[in-house]
């Protein structure tokens, strides 16, 4: 099965409102933050899902990349 592609008006439709899942792009691949607490609605301090939160992530979160590795791939930026 061939990778999932996202362009960032597609990623903007997972934004983790009205039933939709949540997904986030990092360094270009996408990841389903749904079924984690700290994204509940979508939103995670301040954050918004369906975005590149790759500045975010390396400039501005505490966790770092460490919070990647659990989270299920679902494709890729393009």
């Amino acid at each position: 099965m061939a990778e999932k592609t996202f362009t960032r008006e597609e990623l903007a439709k997972f934004n983790g409102q009205n039933g939709q899942p949540a997904y986030v792009a990092i360094s270009g691949t996408v990841y389903d933050v749904s079924n984690k607490a700290a994204w509940k609605g979508g939103k995670h301090h301040g954050n918004e899902a369906g975005k590149d939160l790759t500045d975010v992530l390396y400039n501005e979160s505490p966790h770092g990349d460490k919070v990647l590795k659990d989270l299920p791939v679902v494709g890729k930026l393009v």
